[in-house]
């Protein structure tokens, strides 16, 4: 059955294994998740649940997200997340998930908003190769040839060329689950996950597991 969980990053750190060998992790805080809604092929169309994640003042979210969450007297919530599962039984709008849905060697894919870089140039943002940096080149780390000449005398679309780079979705596919603590409420990954310290991830059971 895929499992899912909305989580925060608190950030990286390292763990030893019973060989005394160093595993890198991230802490994910995976504060009880609400389930706010259920989604039906009957009703909309499509299998789904839809979690809360975060408590907040009723003041800080608008009359829609409001009006969606008294319907059911759920408490706000500053994070709604979607997951589509292959199985949504035994699930109610109202029950609570915490950390231990997944437990110790279960794969998950996890996705989350990467860091900005801003404004970057071709060798940042492509991993292009630079020209030569004696003073006669003229030519070190801009984009390259923009195409033909007279024909067909335009640059082609997706030409890799400087520009905004970072803040995108990323999913980081098969990490495992290296501890649980459900003390703390928090998952300990294997390797690193995408976004900022603080930001918001979405944990799901791996599709290639």
């Amino acid at each position: 059955m895929k499992k899912a969980l909305i989580g925060k990053k608190v950030g990286m750190t390292q763990i030893f294994d019973e060989e005394g060998k160093v595993i890198p992790v991230t802490v994910i805080e995976a504060t009880p998740c609400t389930v706010t809604q259920i989604k039906t092929v009957e009703q909309d169309g499509y299998q789904a649940v839809q979690l809360g994640f975060g408590d907040v003042k009723e003041s800080k979210l608008n009359k829609p997200r409001l009006g969606h969450l008294s319907k059911n007297k759920l408490a706000p919530k500053k994070y709604l997340r979607e997951f589509r599962l292959d199985s949504i039984e035994g699930m109610n709008v109202g029950d609570e998930l915490k950390a231990d849905v997944f437990s110790v060697g279960d794969r998950v894919d996890i996705q989350g908003t990467s860091k900005g870089k801003g404004f970057q140039g071709v060798i940042k943002r492509h991993g292009q190769s630079r020209g030569p940096m004696g003073h006669g080149s003229m030519y070190h780390r801009r984009p390259g040839s923009m195409g033909p000449t007279s024909t067909p005398g335009r640059v082609f679309p997706g030409k890799k060329l400087p520009g905004h780079m970072g803040t995108v979705t990323v999913t980081i596919q098969n990490l495992e689950v290296i501890k649980v603590d459900l003390d703390k409420n928090v998952i300990l990954v294997k390797g690193s996950v995408p976004g900022a310290k603080g930001s918001i991830l979405k944990i799901k059971s791996s599709v290639k597991a």
